[in-house]
C-alpha cells in the first residue's frame, strides 16, 4: 500500500502529484487494469498465448 505523509505547509497539488508518482513507481496501475473485469477462460488462453510468442521472439532475438 502507498502511502504519504503531508507536510505542514505542503499544498495538496504538490501532495497529490507525489501520490501519483509513488503510485506509478509501485506499480500499481497496471495491477488495476488487469484485474479491473472478468475475463473468460477463452480470452486468458488467448492472452497467455500471445504473451507466450511474445516472449519466445524475445530469446531468438538476443
Amino acid at each position: 500500500m502507498t502511502q504519504i505523509t503531508v507536510g505542514e505547509n505542503e499544498g495538496i497539488e504538490s501532495a497529490l502529484r507525489r501520490f501519483k508518482r509513488e503510485v506509478s513507481k509501485a506499480g500499481i496501475f497496471p495491477d488495476i487494469r488487469k484485474n479491473r473485469h472478468f475475463e473468460t477462460p477463452l480470452e486468458k488462453r488467448k492472452r497467455k498465448a500471445i504473451a507466450k510468442h511474445k516472449q519466445s521472439k524475445r530469446r531468438f532475438r538476443t
